[in-house]
């Protein structure tokens, strides 16, 4: 299991370039192991443009079922 820690990239995650930017390195992680930690404790925001830039991207080049395989979620607060 490897651990991809977001919050190297800032406590506020609010941009398209910058979900691009993540999502470049992070899919090499998620295709080179078969389970990756996306570990957010320490962010504080996640816009919606940078999710859908890094995350939802990421099924342009995998099925959702193979994503979901291969990732889980740490450091997320719950939904108010």
């Amino acid at each position: 299991m490897v651990t991809f820690n977001f919050r190297e990239y800032g406590e506020n995650l609010g941009t398209r370039p910058l979900g691009k930017r993540v999502r470049e390195n992070l899919l090499p992680v998620i295709e080179q192991n078969d389970c990756v930690v996306l570990d957010f404790t320490g962010v504080n925001v996640v816009s919606n443009s940078f999710a859908d830039e890094c995350i939802a991207k990421l099924l342009l080049v995998m099925s959702l079922s193979e994503l979901k395989s291969k990732t889980t979620f740490r450091g997320l607060n719950p939904v108010a």
